[in-house]
């Protein structure tokens, strides 16, 4: 390696190309001194001399002459031929008009019997060099093509053919190339080359077929490559057929893309060759202007009706894909219906088809959907049997849940209703509500799996339909019924309770509607049951006001033993309340000293706000003794901070200075000095109006030793107490 490195002999000439890199004589005498140095240090001077003059044809020729002479007496696989072929095509980036430095290149890869790579090299140096100069190269074109020792498709096709039957499994490829690999080589050659694949014998409808079965996660490129080897053998309706059936085979979104997509390109190639043979047709004066128009065969619309067909069908072909994949997704299905919008007879025997299709057991989705578009189908073209006799056939389902059995049923009831049918409506709740039998639950056991119709009784939804139906069309005495079994079976909802105790109200039952209030707070525990006790109580005050005081403290008493601290808080400001209007003040008062003892303290202040303002009336003494129990309650420091000052004035009004200095000074323990910039400049007023100059002092060393850190202001605290 560190040959490779610069001698002092050769100082000079890299001072001078460092100073003028892109002076080619530079580097030409660089090159000339080094005329007896290694090649590999020759290299590395000839690839910063290119780099720094890509351009350069004197550079590049002569580092590619070397190369060339490097690698003459090097074996075809050494790993130098993979630099000296990238060095030639890191040269054609710039030199790709020059057609030595192509002659060069070519006759290389010929000699490297690397012919893909040559044949795609020829046909760049044809495409990149003027028409002038392809004398030159096809003389070395036709040499490649006769070598003796290229292979042949037919070769190749029998003796991949020849490895994949290998019982034994003894052959290895040296590229690593598992058996799959070989297998999509095999396919990709039979069907790229069939003009030569019969000869050798292979049935290349068995290979491609039997690589479909084997290589699920490459059929679709496998159907494409079958129907291309029919297409290139001239035989189009077979490809066509190969196509259709790959279409109604695969499995996958992807794989019907990647046929759907060979389909339309061979479609549209077809069409283009008969519109590029009409057109020559016509420039050779071909067609008689007096000749009908189909007597020559022209078949051009017929191929673009055929290519809009496809494009047509593909939204029902890939559905039909996605069924093949999952039979029991009922999203599918219906995609499927709106597909044949205008067809009605295809819609029917699409909904049929679906229904014996999906087990709503494994179904994808929700089952019931499907019965309800097909009633709803129906009754959209004023087929009201057709629609009850698919409801009545819904019914007999059995369905995986039973909220989709309950659906069924409500959507039937609810079709009756748009038509005006609301006896029947009453009829199928009736119906669905009915509790079954003891014989038939007794059958439903022993058979071990119960349906779902045995559960549909205890439908909420179905209950809920029910209700509403009677509220609006029974009697009174109907839908108490109604309600009155919901409750037994137990299947209410805190609403439900709600809405009971509302419907006896209408009706001017007031002391059922708070029975049943009684049994939905006996019903249900918290949260649920905040709902009700707070309408109970509400109703039940407005209703009795102070004619009932001893039943409304009781039901007060008990909304607040079963309510958390956290939520008590509205009991109790509507139990004070209701004192207040009805009661003694003595007693809202004794309710407010509760709460505040009740609620968390977060919450107190509020209630404190609402106690003081209402003991005013029993003279400022008794409100000093709430203030001084609110003070000490554990109040957070913004709501005791608002308390000492609200307090600290009424002292003051009173002329009580020195007990307002002393909650100044007690609050300033819960104050910071940034953020409670209002108490601070409220102490300064009060200060100024009250006070004195040592007063003044002292509120300015408090307000010090506040901005100090808490372990200096404690220590400083535990001195003055001292």
């Amino acid at each position: 390696m560190w040959l490779l490195y610069p001698s002092e002999s050769d100082f000079p000439y890299e001072e001078e190309v460092l100073r003028d890199p892109l002076k080619l004589q530079a580097w030409q005498r660089y090159l000339a001194a080094l005329a007896g140095a290694p090649p590999q240090k020759r290299f590395s001077i000839y690839e910063r001399a290119v780099r720094a003059l890509p351009g350069s044809y004197k550079l590049w020729r002569g580092y590619l002459a070397e190369l060339l002479d490097a690698v003459q007496p090097l074996p075809i696989s050494d790993p130098s031929y993979a630099s000296l072929n990238s060095a030639f095509e890191r040269a054609l980036l710039t030199m790709h008009k020059m057609p030595r430095i192509w002659l060069m290149y070519l006759t290389s890869l010929t000699e490297q019997r690397r012919v893909t790579r040559a044949r795609r090299a020829f046909d760049r140096a044809l495409r990149s060099l003027p028409v002038s100069q392809h004398a030159r190269v096809w003389p070395l074109y036709l040499r490649l093509v006769s070598l003796p020792a290229s292979p042949r498709d037919r070769q190749a096709v029998t003796r991949l053919a020849a490895a994949l039957n290998d019982d034994r499994k003894s052959f290895c490829s040296v590229k690593g190339k598992t058996r799959r690999q070989l297998w999509l080589d095999l396919c990709d050659i039979v069907a790229r080359h069939a003009a030569d694949i019969p000869i050798s014998g292979l049935n290349v409808e068995s290979v491609l077929r039997s690589g479909i079965r084997q290589f699920t996660d490459e059929v679709g490129m496998l159907w494409n490559s079958l129907a291309d080897y029919y297409s290139r053998r001239g035989l189009y309706a077979k490809a066509r057929d190969v196509f259709e059936n790959g279409l109604n085979a695969v499995l996958t979104a992807r794989d019907f893309g990647i046929i759907f997509e060979g389909y339309a390109q061979f479609e549209q190639s077809l069409l283009a060759a008969k519109l590029d043979a009409s057109d020559g047709e016509v420039d050779n004066g071909y067609l008689d202007d007096g000749e009908f128009w189909l007597n020559g065969g022209d078949d051009t619309d017929f191929l673009i009706a055929r290519i809009e067909l496809l494009f047509d069908r593909r939204p029902k072909l890939l559905n039909c894909v996605l069924l093949r994949q999952n039979p029991h997704n009922v999203e599918q299905w219906r995609r499927r219906v709106t597909l044949f919008d205008g067809d009605p007879s295809t819609q029917v025997s699409t909904y049929v088809q679906a229904l014996k299709t999906v087990d709503p057991m494994k179904a994808a989705g929700k089952p019931h959907t499907l019965w309800v578009d097909f009633a709803r189908m129906y009754e959209s073209r004023n087929l009201l049997d057709s629609a009850e006799e698919v409801f009545e056939r819904a019914t007999q389902v059995n369905f995986k849940s039973v909220d989709h059995l309950a659906t069924v049923w409500c959507e039937w009831a609810e079709m009756e209703l748009r038509h005006n049918n609301f006896e029947k409506a009453l009829q199928l709740m009736r119906q669905a509500t009915a509790e079954p039998s003891v014989e038939v639950k007794k059958r439903a056991a022993a058979d071990g799996n119960e349906p779902v119709q045995m559960k549909l009784h205890k439908s909420l939804r179905v209950w809920s339909a029910y209700v509403d139906l009677e509220e609006s069309l029974g009697s009174v005495e109907s839908t108490r019924d109604v309600y009155d079994r919901m409750l037994d079976l137990k299947i209410a909802t805190p609403q439900i309770i709600l809405n009971y105790a509302s419907f006896l109200e209408e009706h001017k039952y007031f002391e059922d509607a708070f029975k049943i209030y009684e049994r939905g707070v006996k019903l249900f525990k918290y949260p649920h049951v905040r709902e009700i006790w707070a309408m109970y109580l509400t109703k039940f005050v407005k209703r009795y006001g102070n004619t009932k005081l001893d039943r409304a403290r009781d039901l007060f008493e008990c909304a607040i033993e079963q309510t958390p601290s956290q939520e008590v808080k509205p009991f109790y400001f509507q139990y004070a309340k209701m004192e207040e209007d009805y009661g003694l003040l003595r007693r809202a008062l004794h309710v407010y000293e509760r709460a505040v003892k009740a609620v968390p303290d977060c919450e107190k202040s509020s209630i404190y706000e609402s106690y003081i303002n209402r003991a005013e009336s029993l003279g400022f003494k008794e409100v000093r003794k709430i203030y001084e129990q609110a003070i000490e309650a554990g109040l957070p420091d913004s709501d005791l901070k608002t308390l000492c000052m609200r307090l600290a004035d009424r002292e003051a009004s009173l002329g009580e200075i020195d007990r307002a200095r002393r909650l100044y000074t007690y609050a300033s323990e819960h104050a910071d000095l940034q953020s409670d910039s209002n108490f601070w400049k409220k102490w300064r007023e009060f200060e100024i109006m009250h006070g004195n100059d040592d007063t003044f002092r002292e509120m300015l060393r408090i307000k010090r030793t506040v901005s100090l850190p808490a372990q200096t202001f404690k220590r400083i605290k535990r001195q003055r107490l001292q």
